[in-house]
């Protein structure tokens, strides 16, 4: 099987243990390179963004399979332009960099919108930016592989184990905050 095969299951399951998996991931590192307990009390972020000890911060990657699977219905029609190239891993980062970071269709922070329309200042708006782009690569990165090498055991494992920590700890996170 190559990844132009692939199952609207098996690209949904897969798609959604790489996003949830490496959102977690992204999400930590962010947490303690970036600063976010600090950086999200500024009054510049406490505006809009949540505080770390907010339960639906901690629940956030229990949402992530819902992304995960809709990043899947836009994937598979097109699955054999993103799968069946050498270098499809790029085109689906390309994809979602430019439609899901910087050409939104509402203000997110560092989109073109966001940079036009909201009043946070510049720096405010592209601090994040760079864990987003990373996610996005390993995202488009592991999944194509994924797709296209379906039998590497040491990959599904390490990606299924990834998943349940991920959702594990979220549990565990709104638990100890309520």
């Amino acid at each position: 099987m190559n990844g132009t095969d692939v199952s609207f299951g098996t690209l949904s399951l897969k798609t959604i243990v790489v996003h949830t998996g490496t959102y977690f991931v992204m999400g930590l590192l962010a947490v303690v390179f970036l600063d976010y307990a600090h950086m999200f009390a500024q009054a510049e972020y406490r505006v809009f963004m949540r505080q770390l000890n907010d339960p639906f911060v901690a629940a956030g990657p229990l949402f992530q399979p819902i992304r995960g699977f809709l990043f899947a219905v836009a994937f598979f029609p097109i699955r054999q332009t993103l799968f069946g190239m050498k270098r499809g891993w790029g085109v689906i980062w390309l994809l979602l960099v430019v439609l899901g970071v910087l050409s939104t269709f509402g203000p997110s922070p560092g989109s073109i919108e966001g940079l036009i329309y909201t009043n946070r200042p510049i720096r405010l708006q592209l601090v994040a930016l760079p864990e987003v782009f990373i996610q996005s690569l390993l995202l488009s990165s592991i999944l194509y592989y994924w797709v296209n090498h379906p039998t590497n055991r040491k990959l599904s494992w390490s990606m299924y184990i990834l998943f349940g920590i991920s959702v594990v700890a979220s549990i565990l996170g709104v638990a100890l905050i309520y």
